[in-house]
């Protein structure tokens, strides 16, 4: 019988494996072979004496099912699968939806970085704990080989740590912040998805396994949906981060009293006025003419003021 990589004249199909050659070609175990064969993923092999003999499909299915284990399917939802590409629905359009929505969802491209880089870039002494805390955040990932060395998944995520920690933030509290936005970020991750599958995706994938047209269909849809959470969370998150960044200038610049508000097109930053000169103009003018009352004394006084040096420059000339 020939070995792992014998091949006959009739292609790779015909080609003849002897179990531990078939797992010697397909990285697979014996054991793991037999496991599979009792769960039906893979097709009874031949028996020819005391010997069963496997072909190049029996490699192609293991290679097939080791790659959706590497995807995150479990083995039940891969007999699944299997068995409508056995009985003739297809699986690559399955294949392509897997491959659509394990692909990447950013531009951003890894990068590498060492121990010595990091500690530079974060006050130039080694904190093993920070390290330690980002590895356990997936911020820094171990390089295999190289003690030194890690892979950054997000640059711009380890740069926004640096700028924060130039800015005098501590790392505890970094990685901290970190752990909490993350946990509401999923969140919203999570009902972004069950969203979109209510009112999209049930559609392509409200029969199991899906056909092949529909699991096409369905990746095209993601290709085409993949930006749109991204882009609302950019836009929601701008505005919101604008309308509680006023109110805290605005909170942390008051004094005895709330500042008036200015009228759109003056406002620079917020004044405080003490409280008592606000309750006589209140009582001047009325609440709702406060700022415009405010705003007209302070042109005529700044005019006064020009005026007067104006006048005074004239004179000395």
């Amino acid at each position: 019988m020939p070995g792992a990589e014998a091949v006959s004249a009739g292609g790779w199909e015909a080609a003849e494996y002897r179990i531990e050659d078939l797992a010697h070609a397909s990285g697979a175990t014996v054991r793991t072979i037999r496991a599979y064969q009792d769960r039906g993923l893979l097709p009874t092999p031949e028996r020819r004496g005391r010997a069963n003999v496997y072909r190049g499909t029996h490699l192609a299915r293991l290679r097939q099912i080791a790659d959706l284990l590497d995807r995150g399917y479990t083995l039940a939802s891969i007999k699944e699968l299997l068995d409508a590409w056995d009985t003739g629905r297809g699986l690559e359009g399955v294949l392509g939806l897997v491959a659509e929505v394990h692909g990447p969802w950013t531009d951003e491209r890894a990068a590498r970085t060492t121990r010595a880089a990091l500690a530079e870039r974060f006050g130039g002494v080694a904190d093993e704990q920070a390290v330690a805390e980002a590895v356990e955040l997936g911020v820094l990932e171990p390089v295999p080989g190289h003690d030194d060395e890690f892979l950054v998944p997000s640059p711009q995520e380890l740069a926004v740590a640096a700028e924060l920690y130039a800015a005098g933030v501590p790392l505890t509290a970094i990685s901290g912040q970190l752990r909490e936005l993350r946990g509401q970020v999923e969140q919203i991750a999570s009902r972004f998805l069950e969203f979109t599958t209510e009112h999209v995706f049930a559609r392509y994938l409200g029969h199991r396994p899906p056909t092949d047209a529909d699991a096409a269909d369905a990746a095209s849809m993601v290709r085409r949906l993949r930006p749109l959470a991204q882009q609302t969370v950019d836009a929601e998150l701008a505005r919101a981060m604008r309308l509680f960044a006023t109110r805290h200038l605005d909170h942390h610049l008051a004094a005895d009293g709330p500042a008036p508000s200015v009228p759109a097109g003056r406002r620079r930053g917020a004044v405080s006025l003490p409280g008592a000169t606000i309750e006589a103009v209140e009582r001047l003018v009325g609440r709702d003419h406060i700022a415009e009352f405010v705003t007209a004394a302070t042109e005529r006084e700044v005019n006064k003021r020009a005026l007067d040096s104006l006048s005074s420059s004239t004179a000395h000339t």
